[in-house]
């Protein structure tokens, strides 16, 4: 059985969240959110959650190793899964490359890379609207709501690359109502 492994992208406000609850219930998917994880795995005082416990605590980030270490826990976890949904993982080219040695031994790549594509004016909009509801300090100051924008930018472009060059990078418009975008997303999945 081919599993339906997908990387999820989009700058913060995009509805990343929102769209990977459809997909996980339509396909039946785990979700590997890396933050989810690192808190997991230190929860546990798991080995990798103390390895990251202890970079956190001296303000370091945690290495690729660890983090790629705690997908490989999780997806073993979950052998009987029909697929995963990779939610703010990879970022880096390095990573995107480590996870592909480790989906490539299983002969379980990743099918696609759905990139949330949505204009920064409406990113902003969102998620000052959300930062009045939702109690979120990062989401109440537009200099900083920008920012994160512009770093997401600065730091995924070079993903948008390594997928494209594999045929798997997919520009999803997300500008509409929820069910408008899930539906471009179930259609670019096919």
């Amino acid at each position: 059985m081919i599993k339906l492994n997908l990387v999820l992208f989009g700058p913060p406000g995009a509805g990343k969240g929102t769209q990977s609850n459809f997909l996980i219930e339509r396909y039946g998917l785990v979700h590997l959110s890396t933050g989810d994880l690192l808190r997991a795995e230190i929860k546990a005082e798991s080995e990798l959650g103390l390895q990251a416990k202890t970079l956190m605590d001296r303000g370091e980030l945690v290495g690729d190793d660890i983090v790629i270490g705690m997908i490989r826990n999780k997806m073993e976890a979950h052998l009987d899964a029909k697929g995963f949904i990779f939610d703010g993982f990879p970022r880096t080219h390095a990573q995107a490359e480590a996870l592909d040695v480790m989906l490539d031994a299983k002969n379980e790549p990743i099918v696609a890379m759905l990139a949330l594509e949505v204009p920064e004016e409406e990113l902003v909009t969102r998620l000052l609207g959300r930062g009045a509801t939702s109690g979120r300090t990062d989401d109440q100051d537009e200099a900083v709501v920008r920012n994160r924008i512009r770093e997401y930018e600065k730091k995924t472009a070079p993903l948008k690359d390594f997928y494209s060059a594999q045929g798997k990078f997919k520009a999803i418009n997300g500008v509409g109502s929820i069910a408008d975008i899930t539906e471009r997303l179930v259609k670019a999945i096919g």
